[in-house]
């Protein structure tokens, strides 16, 4: 380990959306999430950049942000995301969350077994991957310090 000084963990994550009106219903009606603040780009004004949160205060560490650029489009590659998740309870839970955003129109995937955890995937209006994670059964599931090995789940038997 380095002797860098502490971090808190994530505090927000920001995207790029081409309609922010799109994106903000998105949050609002299929997530249930709240738009905490709306503002502009700092480093470009003008630039809308909106913050959604599942809490109504915007709690640090729950945020995700968006600069509206309605002429982008970009490329999946180095440099770039390739999805982000958000954490839920269980699988009961899970199962909740894919049923409802097949309701809202959602494409959304089949619960996957990540050994770790289990999850469902899904895209906002521009194709930003989602991910659904349930907290369970943890990284100690097969190692009892995490990290200390090289696991290889498809000389463990995973099929993808």
């Amino acid at each position: 380990m380095s002797d860098a000084p502490p971090t808190t963990g994530l505090h927000h994550v920001t995207n790029i959306c081409t309609d922010i009106e799109e994106t903000q219903s998105f949050y609002e009606d299929v997530l249930g999430w709240h738009t905490v603040k709306r503002t502009q780009n700092y480093d470009d004004p003008g630039t809308p950049h909106y913050y959604f949160s599942p809490t109504p205060e915007g709690k640090p560490g729950t945020n995700v942000t968006y600069f509206e650029y309605p002429d982008s489009q970009g490329t999946p590659g180095p440099g770039a995301s390739h999805h982000f998740a958000f954490g839920v309870e269980d699988e009961a839970t899970l199962r909740e969350w894919r049923d409802h955003l097949r309701e809202s129109d959602v494409r959304v995937s089949e619960v996957k077994d990540r050994t770790y955890f289990k999850s469902i995937y899904f895209t906002d209006p521009d194709g930003l991957v989602f991910e659904l994670a349930t907290q369970g059964p943890g990284f100690t599931r097969d190692e009892d310090d995490p990290g200390s090995e090289v696991i290889d789940p498809f000389d463990e038997g995973y099929e993808n």
